[in-house]
């Protein structure tokens, strides 16, 4: 497809080849040869007249004019994969699209899972990406690489917008043999116990309960710091370490694992997560669907006592 004499196509190319600063990667990102993907910018440079990629030593670096056509080339194929994408009626049934979505492993375990179990029935070729939290998750927000990032509501992206999926309040665990459990869980007592806690991503970003712990002045004695919540429950059995989870995945844990739950002694904020979405799909119907999805399993009695 030729639009005022380009291939359209080259501009997928010219988005690999912006990204991967590397002809070999970009052909290998979009299953073309090294010599067509070679091709493919020098057709680019004859059509802008310029040589937009150059290469010192051994790496490839963008002219000033790509780094100016850049923000262009972005929203033009958000645009475009948002046309595509689009569909009056989205048909769950017969749809074999790819939804990517960013969540913790306590939306995956205690949200999401419950999700494409119910919809391997009435959405068999609908397909999941699930990617874990990162310094890179609101840059896949913002340039459209995701289709939802799922995340309590103060880690939001200012510009898009977002939906509340649900409130959850935070409870503590521990092994059902724990004394703290059987003589009633006291605030001296949560104090003076070890914990699990829980740090998120690469940079071991606290998690909300850590988060709201510190604005409250309260400092635990933490014995163990993992990087996932399903990793918790393995950690407190058959020891005296506590932890705090939140009350659906740990109401699901507890199917599984020999745990206890209790309330928090003393008084915490609730959490709210939210679903934030790009502006251009906020309408797109394949997301407008899987929203409706989610916000139904949010809200049955998934919490089984």
């Amino acid at each position: 497809m030729r639009l005022k004499g380009l291939d359209l196509n080259l501009l997928v190319a010219f988005d690999a080849l912006l990204e991967t600063r590397s002809v070999s990667r970009a052909a290998e990102r979009m299953n073309l040869s090294q010599p067509a993907m070679s091709a493919a910018l020098g057709r680019l440079r004859d059509y802008f007249r310029d040589d937009l990629l150059t290469v010192t030593g051994k790496r490839m670096y963008p002219t000033p004019f790509a780094e100016s056509l850049l923000p262009h080339l972005k929203e033009s194929l958000r645009s475009v994969d948002g046309l595509i994408a689009a569909s009056v009626n989205f048909d769950p049934e017969r749809s074999e699209r790819t939804f990517r979505i960013v969540s913790s492993d306590y939306i995956l375990a205690a949200v999401l899972s419950p999700l494409i179990g119910r919809l391997a029935k009435t959405a068999p070729g609908v397909r999941f990406e699930f990617i874990t939290p990162s310094d890179e998750s609101l840059v896949q927000l913002r340039e459209g690489k995701i289709d939802l990032f799922i995340a309590p509501d103060s880690f939001s992206l200012a510009g898009h917008p977002s939906e509340l999926l649900l409130e959850e309040k935070q409870v503590v665990v521990g092994w059902s043999k724990n004394p703290l459990f059987k003589s009633g869980m006291t605030e001296e007592g949560f104090m003076q116990a070890a914990h699990v806690s829980v740090a998120i991503g690469p940079r071991a970003s606290p998690s909300f309960a850590d988060r709201q712990l510190e604005l409250l002045g309260r400092q635990r004695r933490i014995e163990v710091s993992v990087g996932t919540f399903t990793a918790v429950p393995w950690l407190v059995q058959q020891t005296s370490r506590i932890a705090l989870l939140h009350e659906r995945l740990a109401l699901r844990m507890r199917k599984h694992f020999d745990i206890a739950i209790a309330e928090i002694p003393f008084p915490f904020p609730i959490m709210r997560e939210i679903m934030q979405f790009h502006a251009s799909r906020s309408e797109e119907a394949g997301v407008v669907w899987l929203r409706q999805q989610l916000h139904g399993i949010a809200h049955e009695h998934l919490l089984e006592q």
